[in-house]
């Protein structure tokens, strides 16, 4: 079913109610059973919604996603609810009370918006997905501050709007699209809708953007959420101030640019940090490693090394035990002789697969102790680092690396 509205219906309702939590091992009994009271079409498109929303309990939370509706493009690729959440009290921060929401997808970014108080223009050009913002603001009960309207993007006019949000299709027939360009609407078209927003605009790209392709006039911010990075926006207008950041969620903290020189290479320290890959997309390692006193294992790497611990939100810190050349027979003995249980491999710099090692190094657990391993080189040379997290209880008792 390609139309939304039987589901809209007190039948369709009723009956999305009854499958909400239905086991995918139980839908083909399910779905028998409920064709004998509805048309089979509606049951269908039931549970496949129920399907939808399950998916999308991991980005808008429980309470949401059991009243919302959803396309399997739209829970793919809709802003998670944290980052929608940020991005709108960034907004509304910069004082703006209306908001043009282009390419607007299922409402993910245009439900934030509105519950901050923003009133908001949401436009997609696809029926059904934008049937679905219409039903999920109704849903919510943010009708009143979102106005849906189907429409090609290039051709509205966003001139009674305080600003531009802009989150172009960067999935092709093919999959994931990387050149800016292929975006739908191409970057330059999104770019040039955010410069005309009076007061501020944002435009959600990949985050893996070339910093070359970021304009001269806008802000970069990489986010993460719990570690993860989730998206790049670049910001324009609102006197905004460093040209990059990265920020962390929860939280939020916010790490500016202040163009630092790339941090020199040291030998390794009692402790090694690996940076949230906000951090390292948005080019910041050089912040961290400033605020720990820090160096660079290798010039190309995004490891910094220290000797004293200092907890930060922009990276993880791990005391590191032992540095081995590396060497997989060597590392399974030290192991065993550890008796070392769990193992975890983090790699930066090696070709080598961690599973591939951890299978090799560890077949059979030969203990309870807990052991991180990096694979990485330390000044060009292919190294082994073991260790734990900082603060963590001690189960691998080894000689401090020399």
């Amino acid at each position: 079913m390609n139309d939304l509205a039987p589901l809209l219906t007190p039948e369709g309702r009723a009956l999305l109610d009854e499958v909400r939590d239905t086991d995918p091992a139980h839908e083909l009994a399910i779905a028998t059973r409920l064709r004998r009271e509805h048309p089979a079409a509606l049951v269908s498109a039931a549970l496949g919604q129920a399907r939808l929303r399950q998916r999308a309990v991991a980005k808008f939370g429980a309470e949401d996603a059991r009243r919302m509706f959803f396309t399997p493009d739209g829970v793919e690729q809709s802003t998670r609810a944290s980052v929608a959440a940020y991005r709108a009290e960034r907004f509304r921060e910069l004082g703006v009370t209306s908001v043009a929401d282009l390419c607007c997808g299922i409402g993910g970014d245009a439900i934030a918006l509105a519950r901050a108080g923003i009133r908001v223009l949401a436009v997609d050009r696809d029926p059904l997905t934008a049937a679905a913002a219409r039903a999920n603001a109704d849903a919510l009960g943010l009708a009143g501050l979102i106005e849906v309207r189907e429409a090609d993007v290039t051709e509205v006019d966003t001139a009674g709007y305080d600003a531009v949000f802009v989150d172009p299709a960067r999935r092709g027939g093919r999959g994931r699209v990387f050149d800016p360009e292929a975006y739908s609407p191409p970057l330059s078209w999104a770019v040039g809708a955010a410069r005309t927003a009076s007061r501020a605009a944002a435009l959600k790209v990949a985050p893996g953007i070339p910093h070359e392709a970021v304009p001269a006039d806008a802000v970069a911010e990489w986010i993460s959420d719990g570690g993860d990075v989730k998206e790049a926006v670049l910001w324009f207008g609102a006197g905004q101030a460093a040209p990059v950041r990265a920020t962390l969620l929860p939280g939020p903290r916010t790490l500016p640019s202040r163009g630092l020189p790339d941090p020199a290479v040291r030998p390794p320290g009692r402790y090694l940090y690996e940076p949230d890959g906000a951090v390292i997309r948005a080019h910041l390692v050089a912040e961290v490693a400033e605020e720990l006193d820090g160096g660079l294992l290798d010039a190309t790497i995004a490891y910094i090394t220290a000797d004293e611990h200092r907890p930060t939100p922009y990276a993880t810190a791990y005391e590191i035990t032992d540095r081995l050349p590396f060497n997989v027979k060597k590392l399974k003995a030290l192991l065993r002789e550890r008796q070392v249980g769990v193992l975890t491999v983090k790699k930066r710099g090696s070709a080598v697969e961690p599973e591939e090692l951890r299978r090799k190094a560890l077949p059979k657990p030969h203990g309870s102790a807990s052991v991180t391993v990096f694979l990485t080189r330390v000044d060009g040379a292919p190294t082994m680092l073991l260790g734990h997290p900082a603060g963590a209880p001690t189960m691998l008792l080894g000689h401090p690396a020399g």
